[in-house]
C-alpha cells in the first residue's frame, strides 16, 4: 500500500486555491491512503478553528477527514506517542545542525518533522511512503544538506555554519510539492480543467501560495 503523508503547508496551499476537492479525486485513483498527523491537525484544523479569519478554511480541511479522504496514523495502526518520540528525535537533530555567532538556528516545525517520523515508522513496516511538502528546508535538509547553510545565509542575512556531519537520519525520504501533486491530477483528467493554459494557471497558482518551486521548474513541467 502507498501512503501520502501531508505536511500543513501542501493543504493549506490546496485550500487557498480553492483545490482541496482535489484529494478525493486523487484518492480515488491512489493505490493507498492520504495520511496526516496530529501535528498537521493542530496546524491546519484545531488551531484555526479558534481564529475567525482561518475557519472556513479549517472546516473544509477536517470536512476531508470526518468523510476519511484524509486519514490519521492510526488508521494504519501508529499510535501519537510513537510519532511524538521521534519527532523529538529529528526535531533535535535538525535544529541542532546550523549555527551562527555560537547559536543555534531552529530551521524546521513540529509539524514537518512529524511527517519524517510517520514516514519513517511506515517504512519499517514495509509502506511505501511520500512526504507531501512545499517548504523548501525540509526537502534539502533530507536531500541535500550542504545546501542548508546557503539557503538559511541567505534569509538570515548572516553567515551561517552546518555543525553537524552526520545528517544520516535524513536521509531516503520521498517528496512531493502541491504544484507536483497538481501535474499528476492534469495528466490524470482529474484537474477539472483542461488544456495547457489550465496546467499553467494551476501551477503558478500554487508557487504563489507558497510551493517553493521555481519558474524554470513550471516551464518544464508544462512541457512534459
Amino acid at each position: 500500500m502507498k501512503i501520502l503523508i501531508f505536511d500543513s503547508g501542501t493543504l493549506i496551499n490546496l485550500s487557498m486555491n480553492g483545490m482541496l476537492d482535489l484529494l478525493e479525486r486523487l484518492k480515488s485513483i491512489w493505490n493507498g491512503k492520504l495520511i496526516i498527523t496530529s501535528q498537521v491537525k493542530y496546524e491546519i484544523i484545531d488551531r484555526p478553528l479558534e481564529v475567525e479569519r482561518f475557519e472556513l478554511g479549517a472546516l473544509r480541511v477536517q470536512s476531508l477527514l470526518f468523510h476519511n479522504v484524509l486519514e490519521m496514523p492510526s488508521s494504519l495502526g501508529v499510535n501519537d506517542n510513537e510519532i511524538s518520540e521521534l519527532t523529538k528525535l529529528f526535531m533535535e537533530q535538525a535544529n541542532h545542525s546550523l549555527q551562527v555567532n555560537d547559536h543555534w538556528i531552529p530551521v524546521v516545525s513540529e509539524a514537518e518533522m512529524s511527517c519524517l517520523a510517520l514516514s519513517s515508522i511506515l517504512s519499517k513496516k514495509r509502506y511505501e511512503t511520500l512526504i507531501a511538502v512545499d517548504e523548501r528546508t525540509t526537502r534539502i535538509l533530507c536531500e541535500k544538506p550542504r545546501e542548508l547553510e546557503k539557503l538559511i545565509s541567505a534569509r538570515t542575512h548572516q553567515n551561517v555554519k552546518l555543525a553537524s556531519t552526520d545528517l544520516s537520519l535524513f536521509a531516503s525520504f520521498r517528496f512531493i510539492r502541491s504544484s507536483e501533486l497538481v501535474y499528476v491530477a492534469f495528466k490524470k483528467g482529474i484537474l477539472g480543467l483542461e488544456g495547457k493554459k489550465a496546467l499553467e494557471a494551476a501551477l503558478y497558482a500554487t508557487k504563489f501560495k507558497g510551493a517553493a518551486i521555481s519558474f524554470e521548474e513550471i516551464e518544464q513541467l508544462k512541457k512534459l
